[in-house]
This record gives C-alpha cells, sequence and structure tokens, in this order.
C-alpha cells in the first residue's frame, strides 16, 4: 500500500510546480497552520496544486512518511520538500521564500 501512496505523492511533486500537502484545501483551509501557508503562497501571487489529506488516511499518513517529517502542511517546490508551517512563515518573512522561487523559476500568476 505504501508504495502506491508514495507513487501518487511523486506523481503529484513531478507534475507540479508548487504542491502544498495541507489539512483541507485552499478555499476552505482546516487547520490555522494549513491557512497560513495558503495566506502566505496567496500573498506572493503563486499558483499551487493543494492537496486535502483529510480525504485519504493513507495518504495523510503516506506524506508524513514520504518526507520524514512529523506534520502537515508541508510545502513542495519544483520536486523539493521546503518544509511546514514555521519554516515556511519564516522563509517568508526574512524574503527566502521568494528568493527560492526566483531561484526554481516559479512565477508570480
Amino acid at each position: 500500500m505504501q508504495n502506491v501512496v508514495f507513487e501518487r505523492i511523486q506523481k503529484d511533486i513531478d507534475n507540479n510546480d508548487i504542491v502544498l500537502f495541507m489539512k483541507g484545501d485552499a478555499a476552505f483551509p482546516q487547520c490555522g497552520f494549513s491557512a497560513l501557508v495558503v495566506q502566505v503562497l496567496s500573498q506572493m501571487g503563486v499558483t499551487f496544486k493543494d492537496i486535502n489529506v483529510l480525504e485519504d488516511n493513507d495518504l495523510r499518513q503516506g506524506i508524513k512518511d514520504f518526507t520524514n517529517w512529523p506534520t502537515i502542511p508541508q510545502l513542495y517546490v519544483k520536486g523539493e520538500f521546503v518544509g511546514g508551517c514555521d519554516i515556511i512563515r519564516e522563509m517568508y518573512e526574512n524574503g527566502e521564500l521568494q528568493e527560492l522561487f526566483d531561484e526554481k523559476g516559479v512565477k508570480a500568476a
């Protein structure tokens, strides 16, 4: 089962510049941490794929195992795991997130 979930996760990461594994979706986040990351990405004007881990318990655990990271949300940019809410907030506040987007060729919408 884990291989199927990992393949699904990898496919989403490979097929989208920015992927946010979160609780809820961008239109209706189901936790404050997910909401904060959505707000940061929206403020920056980037397009991202939101994936609601609450819809699939295998995915909810699978993404944690995939990255060996215990919490959700999790942000990927151009295939690279960036981090969770605290890391994204800090990177946004100090300009590192914009630098990462520029370095990876991610453009604002």
